[in-house]
């Protein structure tokens, strides 16, 4: 399954829509009423059966995604808009007794499927995954999973690979934040066109047309500017919603003959299946693209039941699609981590054919079995009353507290851990990391930081918001150190630059220097044209542009950049590591202003993610060569290089007779294959400082 680099790859894990009542179901024209009556529509269920299964084969076999997603958003739409105009007509929403039939239907098999993820993400995972678990299982249940992988997203540096169990209940969280605003929308809309003697149905078209061509736009527009952030926000997802909720309201006013319901439903059906195979839905989607899915079910919805029996919806309405689709919700729920598990144990990137129908054979039994108890608890919930809504919303506490008591508990021991580590540093000689050349003396210690802490080992910087993602052009400008400094060091470059930040904070704290850091993810200092995932990196560009300006400005005493960059390109036997184009002219243009520069060589890099393997293996068999990623001999070695700079070059201190490795003096050296952690560059610090100034004659 491919990912984006070092970003978190948009994947599917859609969520089927609840069951609520909708129309009759017409035989010989279009249904009558959909607003204002109450029945089942079976076709839906295998719609939903349909949905579902392309989620999961997809996930399964194809390590793509289908669109899915994006149907059952459209049909939450419809049938949720129904449902509250038939109440808000007749008379008022109640809008505890909504949320509380609600959360007693989709809270009791979320919170089981999330205890068992946790307990076998502790079972089958390995540890560099157990770190965000708790954070993860709180947020599926809190329905806010959506923001959590929005948030990550963005950063560059997020670990590449890594399925997360919990993923899939970003659309739930989606579908969460619906229910908690349209009820209110549709119920202001109803009283505003009582209060203007407007038609309350005429009205809401109205609101909801508005609502879909807001959220379409802006919904494109951040597609445009930010795919994989636009993939996981709400409002570029509204728009799907207004659409299934224009359908509810357009539907019984459609009189359509039964030749063109049949071709509509055959239509929709075909269309719905072959999205995922001719577009890259996780890579366009939500933008206009998503209109494929979302219209092709609303013409199976349009489409009905055709009374023939060449009409799609005698499909659809097979006895094994509708069961299907009566355990969707459940299905789309067990089938992820179930994969998540099954690919993390076999160490495959996609299931076997076999592989894959164990997966979805377990996840549709599974679903089978907490189907039904489920649905016992939702019926608590049913009701209007005071009495109702006490039931349904006991019936939902009694299962989430399991799952936030099992999460607190889990991150309460994360924190006593922390506490337990800084005992043991308090002795500097237990974990000397690159302040010994190796580990020859050091006491066998386990390796710090423990490797499920592994991801927070990107220099603080990221935390702090100071460096630019990707996507933006805005050059940040964080300034770390002394307010009266005898020097001004600015750090430039992408994140092979960035990841020295500890190791000069150290030296500037200790020096009274000023450190200011000016970084942007894969993004070289360099005015050369550079490429990111295949396309122009044109923020990049403009991002230079912008550093230029701001040290001319700032006028540091030094830049502290690298001088080469490596790869695992080994075509000619060794890395092609090499000083980029237009970094000479860079250090030339600083050296016209007066600036000195410091071009340090770039790191090693590994063909494996470093604390995955630790966590499978022991510290000799996560090793690397040298010449696996780097050059034999510094390609700055011969260079004519501008006055004003001075290179440096660590590498004997990763890699150590002709080995690089993953501990050093008891400290894990790299949080992921090829950054460099921040404990170990602040333990790198002393000797940095000594060679710098040895090449200066401080």
């Amino acid at each position: 399954m491919t990912a984006l680099p070092a970003r978190i790859r948009p994947r599917e894990s859609e969520c089927p829509s609840v069951s609520l009542p909708t129309s009759p179901t017409g035989t010989g024209r279009a249904q009558r009423s959909v607003v204002g009556t109450s029945g089942h529509r079976p076709e839906i269920d295998g719609l939903r059966a349909v949905a579902v299964l392309l989620v999961a084969a997809y996930h399964v076999w194809l390590g793509r995604v289908s669109g899915g997603v994006d149907v059952f958003l459209m049909l939450t739409g419809f049938l949720i808009t129904a449902s509250l105009v038939r109440a808000a007509t007749g008379g008022t929403i109640r809008y505890g007794a909504f949320l509380a039939r609600l959360a007693a239907r989709l809270v009791p098999t979320a919170a089981v499927v999330v205890l068992v993820t946790l307990a076998a993400t502790w079972l089958l995972l390995p540890e560099t995954r157990w770190h965000d678990a708790p954070g993860d299982a709180v947020a599926a249940m809190l329905y806010h999973t959506n923001w959590h992988l929005a948030l990550g997203s963005v950063d560059y540096l997020a670990r590449e690979g890594d399925l997360n169990p919990f993923q899939h209940f970003w659309s739930l969280s989606v579908q969460g934040q619906f229910y908690l605003v349209w009820p209110v929308l549709i119920a202001v809309a109803v009283w505003a066109a009582r209060r203007g003697g407007r038609d309350p149905r005429a009205h809401l078209l109205v609101v909801l047309s508005a609502v879909f061509a807001l959220s379409l736009a802006y919904s494109v527009l951040m597609t445009r500017a930010d795919q994989p952030w636009a993939y996981f926000d709400t409002g570029t997802r509204l728009w799907e919603f207004a659409l299934g909720g224009l359908l509810a309201l357009l539907l019984p006013r459609m009189e359509l003959p039964r030749a063109p319901r049949m071709a509509l439903g055959w239509t929709g059906l075909a269309s719905l299946v072959l999205c995922g195979a001719l577009l890259q839905v996780s890579s366009v989607f939500p933008g206009y693209a998503a209109l494929w899915p979302t219209l092709a079910a609303a013409a199976v919805v349009v489409a009905g039941t055709s009374g023939s029996a060449l009409g799609a919806d005698r499909v659809l309405t097979l006895r094994p699609l509708r069961y299907l689709g009566s355990i969707s919700y459940a299905l789309y729920l067990w089938h992820w981590p179930l994969l998540v598990f099954y690919l993390s144990v076999t160490g495959r990137g996609l299931a076997t054919p076999l592989g894959g129908a164990a997966v979805l054979a377990v996840s549709v039994l599974l679903a089978a079995v907490t189907t039904p108890v489920a649905d016992r608890l939702a019926v608590l919930g049913r009701g209007t009353g005071r009495r109702a809504v006490l039931r349904g919303t006991a019936a939902a506490l009694a299962c989430l507290l399991p799952v936030l008591l099992t999460a607190g508990t889990w991150a309460g021991h994360q924190s006593a851990e922390r506490a337990r580590w800084e005992e043991l540093l308090a002795d500097g000689r237990s974990y000397p990391g690159a302040a010994v050349a190796d580990s020859a003396g050091t006491p066998d210690l386990p390796v710090y930081p423990p490797l499920a802490w592994a991801a927070e080992e990107a220099p603080v910087t990221y935390a702090d918001g100071c460096n630019q993602t990707t996507a933006d052009a805005e050059v940040i400008t964080c300034v770390y150190g002394s307010d009266d400094p005898v020097r001004t060091v600015a750090l430039v470059g992408g994140s092979h630059a960035a990841h020295w930040f500890p190791a000069l904070e150290g030296i500037a704290l200790a020096r009274g220097w000023r450190l200011v850091n000016i970084v942007k993810g894969a993004c070289l200092f360099t005015g050369a044209p550079q490429t990111y995932k295949g396309e122009p990196y044109t923020s990049c560009a403009e991002w230079n542009r912008g550093v230029m300006a701001e040290l001319e400005r700032l006028r540091p005493d030094t830049v502290f950049t690298t001088g080469t960059t490596t790869s695992l390109d080994t075509s000619a036997g060794y890395g092609e590591e090499q000083v980029v184009d237009g970094y000479v002219e860079r250090w030339r243009e600083l050296e016209d202003m007066g600036i000195d520069v410091v071009a340090v060589r770039d790191t090693p890099r590994f063909r494996f993610d470093v604390p995955d393997c630790l966590a499978e293996a022991g510290p000799d068999e996560c090793v690397s060569a040298p010449e696996e990623s780097m050059a034999p001999v510094s390609p700055l070695e011969g260079l004519d290089l501008p006055a004003n700079v001075t290179v440096l070059d660590l590498t004997d201190r990763f890699c150590g007779s002709g080995v690089c490795r993953p501990v050093i003096g008891n400290v894990l050296v790299y949080w992921d294959s090829g950054h460099i952690g921040a404990t170990f560059m602040r333990t790198l610090a002393p000797e940095l400082e000594r060679r710098w100034a040895r090449a200066e004659g401080w």
